[in-house]
């Protein structure tokens, strides 16, 4: 059986832009709404399925209060811990390591930030997770709320694009988008 798998990112945070990876920081007001205009009118779900850090799991535990479904937190769908990078823009990076930055944008799974987590790794974790909500909910349709990195990482797969082009996919805040989780485990975009 297809899960249907509706992805949401969390919306802006209060420390603003960058690499934020497993820095656990808050919604401002407007990511509150941004992520509250993405699911309007859409649905139904069976369940929702959050990553556990604030910018996620405390929309899921309100959104899940509000249409009263269950809400269940994944560690292993947290954002890639980005090391020694976390918390840094990419205009920061670019004057203490413009080398590796541009190392980590040409192949991220050629490049690992500095004490961070290798993208093979990090797509193992993600991916071992969407087996594991699959098994659980084939048939049903749930909303994951999760980060930016997670979803282009799904979407990546689901368009079959080559690895080298993961940070090329656009997932803005509150961004939604449709994927199906086939019976024979293949992601595909829709749904």
């Amino acid at each position: 059986m297809t899960l249907h798998l509706d992805l949401l990112r969390h919306g802006e945070t209060e420390l603003g832009g960058g690499l934020r990876g497993s820095l656990d920081d808050a919604l401002t007001a407007k990511g509150w709404a941004q992520m509250r205009a993405a699911v309007v009118e859409r649905g139904p779900w069976d369940r929702l399925v959050s990553s556990p850090l604030q910018r996620c799991a405390l929309f899921a535990n309100e959104l899940g209060a509000r249409l009263n479904l269950p809400v269940s937190l994944e560690k292993d769908l947290q954002e890639l811990h980005f090391g020694a990078w976390e918390g840094q823009s990419a205009a920061a990076l670019m004057e203490t390591d413009a080398e590796g930055l541009g190392l980590f944008w040409a192949n991220p799974y050629g490049f690992t930030p500095p004490e961070g987590e290798p993208v093979s790794e990090f797509s193992k974790r993600v991916l071992n997770a969407v087996s594991r909500l699959h098994q659980a909910y084939a048939g049903e349709r749930v909303l994951l709320i999760s980060h930016g990195g997670v979803m282009r990482l799904l979407l990546a797969q689901a368009r079959g694009l080559p690895r080298e082009q993961l940070l090329n996919i656009e997932v803005g805040h509150g961004a939604l988008f449709n994927l199906q989780v086939t019976a024979d485990g293949l992601l595909k975009e829709g749904g």
